[in-house]
C-alpha cells in the first residue's frame, strides 16, 4: 500500500474538518470532492457562495457534502472581530477595519481553525506564501516552548529502499531562509514528531552538511554538527524516542555502504527517514529536483511550530497533492491535543 493510502485508511476511522481558504480556485474545489468520496473528511471552502457554486456547476462538482462560508455573510463574523481587537497587534482597530481584515479568506480561515470551527487548514494553492503565512502566524498559537514556526516536506519515493519504505521528511523547506542551531535543533526534533505519528516508525533523523563527522572544519558544518547536539538534548529531556545524528553527508545518511565506511557507529546513517538541511535554499532545491527528477510524490508544505494543523502549499500542487497534504494535516489532528497540549484561551501570544 502507498504512504498515502496508509494516510487515508487512517483517516477514514476519523474524518476531520478541513477549512480551504481558496474556495473559488477549480482545484481545491475538486480535491474537496475527492476527499469527500474517499470518506476522509468533511471540507469547508471559504469564498462567495454564488461564485463557488457556479464554479462547481462548470466543473460538474457535486456540493451536497461540502460546506461553504463567506466571511463577509457568516455569523461568526462580529465574534471573530471582538477576539481579534483582544489581540495586542490589533487593539487599536476599529470595528470597520476588523471586519476588513476578517472578510479576507486567509484570516477567516485562520481565526476558524484557531477558535476549533475546524481541525486543520490547507490553502496557499492560488497565492504567495506570505499570504497565508501572515495570518496563521498572527492569529494561531504557536505550540508551547516553540518561539518560531517552520515546515517539512514529505517525500514518498518510487524506489523504496531508502527513507521508511520510501517515504522521507525534509526540512525546512519552506519558511526559515537561514535557521540559527537552535531553529535547526527545533526543527529537527518537530520532523522527527510528525514522521512518528505518520509512519508509527522511530524517525531517524539526519542533519545534513558537505561533510560527514567532522571531515571539515568548515564553521557550516560545526553548525549542523552543534544542531545535532542540541536536538540531542531536547529529545532526552522531553523522553522522545528518536535517533539523531550530524552532520552527515546527504550519500552517507541514505546509503548503507557508505554509511558502514564513513560513520560505522552511527544509528541513523544509511537508514535516515528525516533529512534536516542547513538551511533554505538547499531544502527546498533538493525537494524539488526529489520531485521532478526522481519522480516522487510531494506532500506539503507541512507547518510545524503551530498548535493546529497547517498547510501551505505550492502554487503548482495539483489536486492529488491538494488531497494527500489535507489528509496529513487531518490525520494530525486526530493526535494534536495528545502530543501538543494547549490551553483553551481565545488569546494568542504576539508572533
Amino acid at each position: 500500500m502507498k504512504f498515502i493510502e496508509t494516510v487515508f485508511s487512517k483517516l477514514q476511522r476519523h474524518p476531520k474538518r478541513i477549512v480551504f481558504p481558496e474556495g473559488t480556485e477549480p482545484r481545491v474545489l475538486h480535491a474537496a470532492a475527492e476527499m469527500v468520496k474517499l470518506k476522509i473528511a468533511a471540507p469547508i471552502l471559504i469564498g462567495n457562495v454564488e461564485e463557488i457554486e457556479r464554479l462547481a456547476e462548470k466543473e460538474k462538482v457535486d456540493l451536497s457534502r461540502i460546506g461553504i462560508i463567506d466571511p463577509v455573510n457568516a455569523s461568526d463574523l462580529p465574534m471573530f472581530c471582538q477576539w481579534l481587537t483582544r489581540l495586542q497587534r490589533y487593539r487599536n482597530l476599529g470595528p470597520g477595519e476588523a471586519e476588513s481584515f476578517l472578510t479576507n479568506p486567509n484570516y477567516f480561515a485562520a481565526m476558524m481553525i484557531q477558535h476549533g470551527q475546524a481541525d486543520a487548514l490547507v490553502g496557499g494553492v492560488s497565492g504567495f506564501a506570505g499570504s497565508l503565512l501572515r495570518p496563521l502566524f498572527q492569529l494561531v498559537k504557536p505550540l508551547p516552548d516553540v518561539s518560531f514556526i517552520s515546515s517539512c516536506m514529505v517525500m514518498s519515493l518510487k524506489d523504496s529502499q531508502h527513507g521508511e519504505n520510501g517515504v522521507l521528511f525534509f526540512a525546512d523547506c519552506g519558511v526559515i531562509p537561514e535557521p540559527t542551531v537552535p531553529q535547526l535543533a527545533q526543527i529537527g526534533v518537530q520532523t522527527g514528531k510528525l514522521c512518528a505519528q505518520l509512519t508509527g516508525i522511530r524517525p531517524r533523523v539526519a542533519f545534513l552538511s558537505f561533510s560527514s563527522k567532522g571531515s571539515s572544519k568548515h564553521p557550516s558544518a560545526e553548525k549542523m554538527a552543534a544542531a545535532t547536539a542540541q536536538a540531542h538534548k531536547i529529545a532526552e529531556s522531553a523522553e522522545m524516542n528518536m535517533e539523531i545524528d550530524g552532520e552527515l553527508q546527504a550519500d552517507t545518511a541514505l546509503l548503507p555502504e557508505l554509511a558502514r565506511i564513513k560513520a560505522p557507529s552511527s544509528l541513523v546513517a544509511g537508514q535516515a527517514n528525516v533529512l534536516i538541511f542547513p538551511d533554505l535554499n538547499s531544502g527546498n532545491i533538493a525537494a524539488k529536483l526529489v520531485e521532478h527528477l526522481a519522480g516522487a510524490e510531494v506532500y506539503g508544505q507541512i507547518l510545524l511550530g503551530l498548535s493546529k494543523p497547517c498547510a501551505d502549499l505550492s502554487r503548482g500542487a495539483t489536486v492529488e497533492t491538494i488531497v494527500g497534504a489535507a489528509a496529513i494535516v487531518g490525520l494530525q489532528a486526530i493526535e494534536y491535543r495528545r502530543l501538543y497540549p494547549v490551553d483553551g484561551s481565545t488569546d494568542q501570544p504576539e508572533i
